[in-house]
Parts: structure tokens; C-alpha cells; sequence
């Protein structure tokens, strides 16, 4: 019933909406500026890298502002654990700084 009620809507949609092709809706848009050139581009896996580096950090802040927050409710066992956590992310960090997969070129 879920997956009825998550697909109905598509379904409908797909079904009744206008379909009006025209070269300029299928371009793509980007900042209110004509595209130029193939938008179908390589990127460098040193971008993903970074950006995946980020998001492992972006996460770490997640789980560390409610750690911060129940500090003295958690006690030594929770400051264990958080440095525990901390500790192997710091791990990776310096794994990937002595892999040189933070130096742009």
C-alpha cells in the first residue's frame, strides 16, 4: 500500500501533464546563462575525493553538537566513546594527508 500510495502521484503526473517539447526547454539552464560547449565534462576524481572528505566532516559535526550538547549527562563513558570516534577520523585525515589527496593541482 506504501509503494500505491508513493507511486499513484507519479503516475498521475506523468499521465496528465502538458508534453511540449521545444529545443529551448530541453537545454540545460545553469545560472540564467546559455550553456556552451557538451555538458557531458570529466571531472577530476580528486573533486570527489574532497567533496566525500567534506561530507565525512559534515557528518562528524552532526554527531559531535549532540555529544556537546548532553556533555555532563554522558559522562566519562561518552567522552570515551566521542574521542574514540574522533580519534579514527583523525586516522583517515592524516591517511589521506600523507596520500598527498588533499593538495589540489
Amino acid at each position: 500500500m506504501a509503494f500505491g500510495f508513493a507511486l499513484l502521484p507519479v503516475v498521475i503526473a506523468g499521465r496528465i501533464a502538458p508534453k511540449k517539447p521545444s529545443p529551448v526547454k530541453n537545454t540545460s539552464y545553469e545560472c540564467g546563462l546559455e550553456s556552451k560547449g557538451d555538458s557531458w565534462i570529466q571531472f577530476h576524481v580528486q573533486y570527489y575525493l574532497i567533496a566525500l572528505i567534506f561530507v565525512v566532516f559534515d557528518v562528524e559535526a552532526v554527531f559531535l553538537y549532540p555529544w556537546a550538547v548532553s556533555f555532563k549527562e554522558t559522562g566519562l563513558e561518552g567522552f570515551a566513546a566521542m574521542s574514540l570516534f574522533i580519534g579514527v577520523l583523525f586516522l583517515g585525515l592524516v591517511y589521506e594527508w600523507r596520500k598527498k589527496n588533499l593538495d589540489w593541482e
